[in-house]
């Protein structure tokens, strides 16, 4: 329904039959910065009832190890009202998490809180990260940031350690369509040399009209303010530059510049929906480091508003670097 689009976090899958995926991301960083997890609770539909099913994904940074615990449809229960997520024996929302995850002999235990959440802003004509492009029916992918930086306090008990999280920094996001684009660079990241500035940003080929276009929304969130290099927003791409070992990526609008220089480091593969069904993989970091600078343009001058690095980067990397290129040229 239409009026979902100003409730980005709550489920959409609800009337869907065949060819549908939704995910919700949950990245975790304990205070010492020494544990870092992502906790992915979703769906994926199909046309065979067989491979439909509900699933909690559990990436651990440190042991560099994913465990998929799958369940079925009938498991997942969701509000129509506000995001609230239950799959199995597990709870999701946007200020708690509990996990009671068994499977194979995997035992996962958690019981989390979140406070002080900031999500992107919703408005009446941009309800959210994607702007207006969220009232477009039938796109590919859709996409919601829930919080972009917030506090953890709690615990998770893995493999018979039980880890405290309570000091500790995390983030939400989520996804919900056919696919995941064919190609995509998504990057995160709130750790930098205080609280409250957090960096989130995602390029990726959008299919449009027949042909495609690359879309781009990053946020960089700075002293309380949230500072927008998006499509929808007329900001543009002026520099991307992908090789093994770095992205660098350069943004402007009227007013800023944003340049993201990030490392890409070794992770862990995930699945990834391709028409509902998880059967694509993207490999995810959470331990890269990305050097931010925001400047206000002053003619043929700049002025520094912020530098720095962080830390504990989710960074994903999928496709053709070459293929968002060339649709940086393509007009939606």
């Amino acid at each position: 329904m239409m009026l979902d689009s100003w409730k980005p976090g709550i489920f959409h899958g609800r009337r869907k039959k065949k060819d549908f995926f939704e995910g919700w991301y949950f990245k975790m960083v304990d205070r010492s910065e020494k544990q870092a997890y992502a906790v992915i609770p979703g769906v994926s539909i199909t046309g065979n009832p067989l491979k439909s099913h509900a699933f909690v994904m559990f990436l651990d940074a440190r042991a560099q190890r994913m465990r998929y615990y799958r369940y079925p449809l009938d498991d997942l229960e969701a509000s129509d009202k506000k995001f609230g997520l239950t799959i199995g024996g597990s709870f999701f929302s946007l200020d708690k998490m509990r996990l009671n995850l068994e499977q194979g002999g995997d035992i996962i235990t958690a019981r989390i809180s979140f406070n002080d959440t900031y999500p992107w802003p919703v408005k009446l004509l941009s309800p959210g990260v994607m702007g207006w492009y969220a009232f477009v029916p039938g796109m590919e992918c859709y996409h919601g940031i829930l919080s972009m930086d917030h506090a953890i306090e709690g615990f998770i008990e893995t493999d018979g350690r039980g880890i405290d999280l309570t000091g500790g920094r995390g983030y939400i996001e989520k996804d919900w369509g056919i696919s995941m684009p064919s190609s995509w660079i998504w990057m995160q990241t709130n750790h930098f040399d205080r609280e409250g500035i957090s960096l989130s940003g995602s390029i990726a080929k959008i299919p449009w009209l027949g042909s495609y276009f690359t879309g781009y929304i990053f946020g960089f969130l700075y002293d309380k303010k949230l500072y927008r290099f998006t499509t929808y927003t007329g900001a543009k791409v002026t520099g991307l530059d992908v090789n093994d070992n770095y992205i660098r990526i350069r943004l402007e609008n009227r007013i800023y510049r944003l340049d993201i220089d990030a490392d890409r480091s070794e992770g862990v593969e995930l699945p990834a929906p391709k028409l509902g069904e998880m059967t694509a993989k993207v490999n995810e970091s959470l331990r890269s480091r990305i050097n931010v600078t925001l400047l206000r343009k002053n003619g043929p001058y700049a002025e520094l508003i912020y530098s720095g690095t962080g830390r504990n980067a989710g960074l994903e990397f999928a496709g053709d670097v070459e293929e968002l290129i060339r649709g940086l040229k393509n007009k939606a």
